[in-house]
């Protein structure tokens, strides 16, 4: 058993004050006042001191391969995007590339205070070894990793993300199967996208989901070209277009969801599908702005992702947080909107909730990932609203320590797993 202690617990949405939290092999048994604690245990206290501990950040969304891929094809129209950074430099990387890209995205992760994250991958070469080169990264950097295997079938794209129908249902669960032990590693299904994958496709994704009882996550109205193009394709809406397929439910994690109206929005509430979103990267493909305040009045859970470094240059929770809420209420010219412990939801518990993982919590039963902020740094002064600072001032030096099952793997501006000028060796190779 071992007792963690500081100045504040961000629990639940409450700052708790001589408060402790309990871990026993990496699972929080309690959250409990000091007062009510063994004396004898205090031995057992790791105490932070000027600091305040809150859960690990949840990144619901990436493409960490894409971390080589930043400043390639900056400030350019998404088709040129793809064709000319995506397409060009991410189809010739060797799983040895791949590695060294999700080492540089989860190391930088780490120092983010992200502890869970979910890696959107379809560079599979119609097998599992790519997205054993990423497990692989995740695990030499000490993060929580979920594998979202993609099944991806559209013709135009290249041949190291295609396979069939067959290969991809085969692959994908192979891997759930190779990986259900791994303590740190799940897996599951993700059909890319209306326009990656075939109707066939995305309704095996599904029925891989409801099997294994675990989420799907697909790309859905990310861009106003997307939503267009199924409309014209098939006469509905993106999520008209699934619920009529029996594809809108629960196990459903739509990435993105930009270009939704407000009927497809109660049409996922009423399913109880969750939205990953990603507002850093759609402002930089200038895709718009989701219906964020919308879709929390409906009570759908919403979760944050950073997206791939080629479409979002920071991978930050932090900086997703921030970003939702000053959006939401200049939008909705409204200062009121989405205030920051919505965003710490968001980011945290939501992030489990989309994942059907017990992170994102301080609370009996979770797994014990946490982030230790210094209360100290100038970023989070004056300290008299330390939530507001978490979401709208907290730089990544205000970051002292993050724990991973109860094991720190970052501490005092060091990685503790890999050397950070060993990471920036491999990716300058």
């Amino acid at each position: 058993m071992t007792y963690f202690t500081a100045d504040y617990i961000y629990a639940d949405n409450q700052l708790l004050k001589d408060h402790y939290v309990e871990l026993k092999q990496g699972v929080i048994r309690s959250v409990a006042p000091l007062s009510s604690l063994d004396p004898r245990a205090f031995r057992d206290m790791i105490a932070f001191e000027d600091a305040c501990m809150v859960p690990g950040f949840v990144n619901s969304h990436t493409h960490s391969f894409q971390s080589l891929l930043k400043g390639f094809c900056d400030d350019r129209p998404f088709f040129e995007w793809r064709e000319y950074a995506l397409y060009k430099y991410g189809a010739s990387l060797s799983p040895e590339g791949i590695y060294v890209g999700a080492l540089m995205a989860f190391s930088e992760m780490l120092k983010q205070g992200i502890t869970t994250v979910c890696d959107f991958f379809y560079l599979n070469d119609q097998g599992n070894d790519n997205a054993k080169a990423v497990i692989r990264a995740a695990e030499d950097v000490g993060i929580r990793l979920v594998m979202a295997r993609c099944l991806y079938d559209w013709d135009g794209a290249p041949t190291r993300f295609r396979e069939t129908i067959d290969q991809a249902v085969s692959n994908t669960e192979a891997l759930m199967a190779e990986m259900q032990p791994h303590p740190m590693v799940s897996v599951l299904p993700a059909p890319h996208s209306l326009h990656g994958a075939s109707i066939d496709m995305i309704r095996a994704g599904a029925e891989i989901a409801q099997r294994h009882q675990v989420p799907f996550h697909m790309h859905i109205a990310e861009a106003r070209y997307e939503r267009d193009m199924v409309q014209e394709q098939h006469g509905k809406p993106p999520i008209k277009l699934l619920d009529k397929l029996g594809l809108l439910n629960e196990h459903l994690v739509g990435v993105h969801c930009v270009w939704l109206d407000r009927t497809e929005l109660k049409l996922m509430a009423d399913r109880k599908a969750g939205v990953a979103y990603n507002p850093s990267s759609n402002m930089f493909l200038g895709d718009g702005v989701a219906k964020i305040s919308e879709m929390l009045a409906l009570n759908i859970p919403v979760s944050l992702g950073t997206d791939g470094g080629c479409s979002n240059n920071r991978a930050s929770i932090v900086e997703e947080m921030r970003m939702t809420s000053l959006l939401q209420k200049v939008t909705h010219c409204d200062p009121t909107q989405t205030p920051a412990e919505t965003m710490l939801t968001l980011g945290t518990v939501n992030g489990g909730r989309n994942l059907k993982l017990p992170v994102g919590r301080l609370a009996p039963g979770h797994l014990g990932d946490f982030v230790v902020v210094d209360l100290d740094d100038l970023s989070v002064q004056p300290r008299q609203n330390v939530v507001k600072h978490l979401v709208y001032s907290m730089q990544p030096s205000a970051i002292r320590s993050v724990f991973v099952g109860g094991r720190k793997v970052y501490d005092l501006g060091e990685l503790l797993h890999i050397p950070e000028q060993q990471v920036v060796e491999k990716v300058r190779a």
